[in-house]
């Protein structure tokens, strides 16, 4: 750890903190049906969540052009707040989120957020768990370039003030670990979201974790880098 004295710990949202998958699969289903389009397969939506909402379909319509990506695009954002404003909509926390940053938090980590959703999005998730006080820095697709790239990251390091050997990013997929990487922090990738084990792998991640308790032993007994 450097003289800061300052640790970081970066949270992916989708399928790191909240399993959103059934909702962003029936979101994109949707979105292709009035387009009139077959729907793609949940398995290849998963793998590109956690890219920015265009990239993600793009990669869903790769013979469509830009007119159509656009208008995929736009068509998913009206799906998915509609479904956001129904009284039963819920995006489950993965058991031991809370607990883990209660731990982290206690033991003088600074906790964040980096995700492909816009902010709208992440803050909607935030207030329906009541995290949004827990995180002292937030970026989302909304700020700039979006994962793998590093920006989130070192533009999060450059705001706290943190060096990348004290900081951490957890993240369910390739993307983010690949960010990480990019970014020259410690990489941890967690086997309960969208992407497999090999993905995450292959991308270098320096630990594979299985539960939250494991996450925060994992950081609990080691400084970042």
């Amino acid at each position: 750890m450097t003289d800061s004295g300052l640790k970081l710990a970066v949270f992916d949202c989708d399928g790191t903190l909240v399993d959103s998958q059934h909702h962003i699969v029936a979101a994109v289903v949707e979105t292709w049906r009035r387009h009139d389009l077959p729907p793609p397969a949940a398995a290849l939506v998963r793998t590109g969540i956690g890219l920015p909402l265009h990239q993600t379909l793009s990669r869903l319509a790769p013979d469509g052009d830009a007119a159509l990506h656009d208008s995929l695009t736009d068509t998913y954002k009206a799906v998915y707040t509609a479904m956001r404003q129904q009284p039963d909509h819920w995006e489950p926390l993965y058991p031991g989120v809370v607990e883990t940053l209660d731990r982290l938090s206690a033991a003088g980590w600074l906790l964040g957020i980096a995700t492909g959703k816009a902010k709208r999005g992440l803050l909607a998730v935030l207030d329906m768990h009541a995290l949004k006080d827990r995180f002292v820095v937030l970026r989302t697709a909304d700020d700039g370039p979006g994962k793998p790239h590093p920006f989130m990251l070192t533009s999060a390091m450059s705001e706290i003030g943190v060096e990348p050997a004290d900081t951490v990013m957890i993240g369910d997929t390739s993307f983010d670990i690949e960010m990480a990487r990019a970014a020259g922090t410690l990489a941890v990738g967690v086997s309960w979201g969208y992407h497999p084990i090999e993905m995450l792998q292959a991308a270098g991640a320096h630990h594979l974790v299985h539960d939250y308790p494991t996450l925060a032993a994992t950081l609990l007994t080691r400084t970042p880098c």
